[in-house]
């Protein structure tokens, strides 16, 4: 089991560079959080148009297949579970539905008086709170609106997230938070230390994986019959892996951070990297000017009545 490969959440891809990657950070941030923050307030065809977007973007972007196809098919199964468990559950409102009709119809066409006054029929449009009733299965109005956002906002969040992460180095990341955090040192904000310890956090990101991964294959070539050790004794081998786990992380940590004394690393403000040039080119405008009509999009069709 290779957790780099099966579960790349959070690497970064080097090659093939799609026209994602050559975005400047600082515009796919400003993406990053319109994905994150349009979903407030918004109905529930703007949900499923998010998701529908981040399809599209990694499909046009031409990302390989092997990358995104995994983490995508698992993230939409996942979705689509939580759908179908959060509409067939009940919908908290604890009232019993009454039809705003009669079964027989043929009462609205009869005289109302003794003046033979005819009301005049039903409309054909009609409302039913309960969409669908068989068994113990009822989706209702409720019940359905909450299982889809529920569901968009797991494979939103995750999702926009990753392919953000995918798609730009840690060093750029850190280069474009860097850039737009410059205001707050005037309230003398310890910005560089604030985007070095970001970049360091992505970078060990890979080093966790490996150490679980290490540590689980470990446990199963020993070949330990979990039938025999019982609950208790289970419980207590996987304590000791955790326990190992943390120790080769706090080491992993030392080392770092050894390493980085060693070559003078004292201070973030005596020792700057200038990682990347950043600076807005024709295919940066072309996205801010994008992101200006998505959310008159979001205005205008996606706001919550």
């Amino acid at each position: 089991m290779d957790l780099l490969r099966s579960l790349p959440l959070g690497l970064y891809l080097e090659q093939p560079q799609t026209w994602l990657h050559k975005i400047d950070p600082r515009v796919k941030f400003a993406w990053l959080m319109s994905f994150l923050t349009s979903y407030v307030l918004a109905n529930n065809y703007w949900r499923v148009l998010l998701v529908v977007v981040l399809i599209l973007a990694t499909l046009i972007a031409r990302i390989p297949r092997r990358v995104w196809q995994q983490q995508m098919g698992w993230l939409l199964m996942l979705s689509f579970f939580v759908l179908a468990i959060g509409a067939i559950s009940p919908d908290a409102m604890g009232v019993d539905y009454q039809p705003r009709l009669p079964a027989n119809e043929q009462i609205l066409t009869q005289p109302a008086n003794s003046n033979n006054i005819v009301q005049e029929p039903a409309s054909n449009n009609k409302y039913s709170y309960v969409l669908f009733h068989k068994g113990p299965v009822k989706v209702t109005r409720r019940s359905l609106d909450l299982a889809v956002r529920l569901s968009t906002i797991i494979f939103t969040v995750i999702y926009s997230t990753n392919l953000y992460l995918l798609t730009t180095a840690p060093e750029e990341i850190t280069s474009g938070i860097e850039s737009l955090m410059q205001p707050l040192r005037r309230f003398k904000w310890p910005v560089t230390e604030i985007a070095l310890t970001l970049t360091l956090s992505l970078r060990f990101i890979p080093l966790v994986l490996e150490e679980v991964q290490n540590l689980f294959r470990s446990v199963m070539t020993r070949a330990i019959n979990w039938k025999k050790l019982g609950l208790k004794g289970g419980f207590k081998v996987w304590m000791t892996v955790a326990e190992r786990l943390l120790e080769n992380l706090l080491l992993r940590a030392d080392q770092m951070a050894n390493a980085m004394m060693v070559r003078g690393f004292t201070s973030p403000n005596e020792h700057r990297v200038q990682w990347h040039d950043l600076r807005f080119k024709g295919r940066d405008w072309l996205a801010i000017a994008s992101l200006i009509l998505f959310w008159g999009i979001r205005i205008a069709i996606g706001t919550q009545v």
